[in-house]
Parts: structure tokens; sequence; C-alpha cells
């Protein structure tokens, strides 16, 4: 199983503008992201060329795509350990993982529907 992070960026330039880079009209701003937990695949690359299929988005306007991955283990132990309390920021960015497999069928209204999975 793989962590896959993915990072979203926004033409500000496309909101009054063209947003393009010839006109001069681009600004982007980097925003926010999420973290999928990739499950039925045996190698990184694989998992992230998989997220990227539900995900990625290229628009003059907005952009999504992967950002960084790693095995299950090296981010659960980058995870902070703030000793169980009961609103744990530990908890907090385990109940943000979305998970996802390409043996699930389609189950969720997030990814485009491209009739992959969504399994939370």
């Amino acid at each position: 199983m793989f962590i896959v992070h993915t990072q979203t960026i926004e033409n500000y330039g496309a909101h009054a503008e063209s947003g393009k880079f010839a006109d001069g009209h681009n600004y982007w701003k980097f925003k926010g992201g999420s973290t999928y937990l990739v499950e039925d695949l045996d190698r990184e690359q694989d998992a992230v060329a998989f997220v990227a299929a539900l995900v990625m988005t290229n628009d003059i306007g907005y952009k999504e795509y992967p950002s960084a991955s790693q095995t299950v283990q090296e981010w659960a132990a980058d995870l902070p350990n703030d000793g169980g309390e009961p609103q744990s920021c530990r908890d907090y960015y385990l109940s943000q993982v979305i998970r996802v497999s390409p043996l699930q069928p389609a189950s969720a209204k997030c990814c485009k529907g491209k009739g992959l999975v969504l399994a939370n």
C-alpha cells in the first residue's frame, strides 16, 4: 500500500483576465491537496499513476497533480504522536485519507466519475 499526496494550484489571473502566461495574466497560488491511500497495487509508480488518472486536472484556472508518494509505513511513522488525545492531530490526519483501489467498484462522488474506487 502506498500514500500519494496531491497539490492543487489556482490561477487568480483567470478570474478576470485570460490567465495565460503569454498575456501576462497568470497569477498562480498554491492551494490545498489530498492524501490518498492506494490499495491493491504493488509498485509506487503504479500508485502515483493511478491517483493521477483519478484526480489530475490541467485547466487554465486550476490544476491538481500528484506531488509526493511514500509507503504507508513511512507515512505512518511521520504522523504526530500526541498521546491519544480525544481530538488528536494524528486522528485528524487519519480521518482525511481517501482510500482508493483499482479493484473496487466506483462508490464515491469524487474522482471525476472515472469508474474507479473510493472506499473511505
